[in-house]
């Protein structure tokens, strides 16, 4: 087997456009990402349904479904 054909691996640092940190193995040594899960809408429940609603209306309008009471 050949030697030094794996690369090397480190303990990252990740930092996000929020200034969350945390650390990964990676074979980067800091790694930079515009999202995480602390700012991410889904995860933080700030994600909005009404774009979701809108094209259930569209569908249930298109295919005469009448909604249910």
């Amino acid at each position: 087997m050949k030697q030094d054909l794996q690369p090397e691996f480190y303990q990252a640092t990740v930092t996000c456009n929020c200034g969350n940190t945390f650390t990964v193995g990676s074979t980067k040594k800091e790694i930079h990402v515009e999202i995480c899960s602390k700012c991410h809408p889904f995860y933080t429940g700030q994600q909005k349904a009404a774009s979701a609603r809108g094209r259930i209306d569209r569908f249930n309008k298109k295919y005469g479904i009448k909604a249910e009471a």
